[in-house]
């Protein structure tokens, strides 16, 4: 892990974050005492389409159509 206080990671900002491309933990502190502490952002999994099918239930009257009064809001009327 580095430690860097604000004005040097200013001055060096390019220079950390390729060592935090590169997995290191950069902490960034304002008089000593840690504020920041930058990772590398882990690259989401793709998501594969149906994979909440059975955690999700759905009320049977869900499709149901609206009463014309809540119809009418939705819409602006």
């Amino acid at each position: 892990m580095i430690k860097v206080n604000v004005c040097e990671a200013k001055t060096n900002l390019s220079r950390l974050l390729a060592k935090v491309e590169a997995g290191e933990e950069v902490v960034i502190a304002r008089r000593g005492t840690p504020v920041v502490r930058m990772v590398r952002v882990r690259k989401r999994g793709k998501r594969q389409f149906g994979s909440m099918k059975g955690r999700i239930k759905l009320d049977d009257s869900f499709f149901d159509p609206l009463p014309e009064e809540e119809l009418a809001a939705w819409e602006g009327n």
